[in-house]
């Protein structure tokens, strides 16, 4: 048998045992990528706190139905996906480019048929890794509302 045949999967559904991981891979995350494109640093150390955040989760549990986690001896990354949409995929700053990003979006394009995400204009890293998965930018780009940026959508054909 091939090493592959022998892989076990390290996604699975998040449970309210994660929510404090799940936060706080949200915020730092955010905070590391979008800093430097906002540049608003009330939002960013101001109103994106972790605890906030997971209390929101216990509190409505609905809120983490959808999102999937990386696992490997602790949460390292997360995929949220509603229909066929990647809301959020992110992946804590320690544990970047060792492939778990990837794992997460082949997960949520191959396992729940995912076709399509928005992301933020300026966030070029972000688009040349959802270009290497198959994702192209498509004509649609919306102003993120109270702010003079864009997001754009990306779209993957599903056969590929």
């Amino acid at each position: 048998m091939a090493e592959e045949e022998f892989k076990v999967s390290k996604i699975r559904k998040s449970t309210i045992e994660d929510v404090s991981r799940i936060a706080e891979i949200l915020i730092f995350t955010k905070r590391m990528n979008y800093r430097s494109i906002y540049q608003d640093d009330i939002v960013s150390f101001g109103e994106m706190q972790v605890y906030p955040l997971a209390k929101e989760y216990i509190e409505f549990p609905d809120k983490i139905k959808n999102i999937w986690v990386y696992e490997d001896d602790f949460v390292k990354g997360i995929v949220h996906i509603e229909s066929a949409e990647v809301l959020e995929l992110y992946v804590d700053y320690f544990f970047q480019n060792q492939g778990i990003g990837s794992e997460l979006l082949e997960f949520a394009v191959g396992q729940k048929e995912c076709k399509y995400l928005w992301v933020l204009e300026k966030n070029t890293r972000a688009i040349k890794f959802y270009k290497k998965h198959g994702f192209h930018v498509s004509d649609e780009r919306e102003l993120v509302e109270g702010t003079k940026e864009y997001v754009v959508k990306m779209e993957r054909e599903y056969n590929i």
